[in-house]
């Protein structure tokens, strides 16, 4: 990704986001973060993802610089730590991007227990209203820190797996490594 071209595309930009990459075992992440916290952790093919930069970097008033800060650093070390089953909570502080409802939403997918799952009914009844089930999707699918904020823990009502912007094949093994897939799910794998 060249951070210098997307920085040509925006406007107004008094702010920093810090970037840089970690190569998880399920493929090249990008990090991103301010001074307040982590903004940003996807997975370099993510559907959309230069849009996805662009749309936080407008949301924040930033611009990209490739550097190294204390958030990305203890996000690294935590995500090792995930990947190697001895974290199952995330303690870097986040930075939040969206709507109060999409923000909702996210605060809502943390509370998801590691090892578990959730539907996008669930959820919208977790936040009050049942028939916000395509709201609560949408939003789902515009988080921007993938695995800390673990959208990848909701799956269909039929138990099946429902869209993951970082790529099914993912979500299932991030359930995987987490043990949230049920014996059934595991043989379709």
């Amino acid at each position: 990704m060249n951070f210098t071209d997307l920085n040509q595309k925006l406007t107004s930009a008094s702010n920093q986001i810090a970037v840089t990459t970690y190569q998880s075992p399920l493929g090249l992440m990008f990090l991103g973060a301010t001074e307040n916290g982590i903004c940003l952790a996807e997975f370099y093919d993510r559907i959309h993802l230069e849009k996805t930069l662009l749309k936080l970097a407008e949301s924040l008033k930033s611009q990209f610089v490739e550097e190294e800060n204390k958030h990305l650093n203890q996000l690294k070390t935590e995500l090792a730590l995930y990947f190697d089953k001895k974290l199952q909570e995330f303690t870097v502080p986040l930075v939040l991007t969206g709507t109060d409802f999409q923000q909702k939403v996210f605060q809502s997918l943390i509370k998801i227990p590691y090892g578990s799952t959730s539907t996008y009914k669930n959820q919208a009844i977790v936040l009050g209203d049942v028939k916000a089930i395509r709201a609560v999707a949408t939003a789902n699918g515009l988080n921007k820190i993938a695995v800390v904020i673990p959208c990848h823990r909701i799956i269909g009502s039929d138990g099946s797996m429902v869209g993951y912007a970082g790529g099914i094949h993912r979500k299932e093994a991030l359930l995987q490594l987490e043990g949230a897939l049920q014996q059934t799910q595991l043989s379709l794998l």
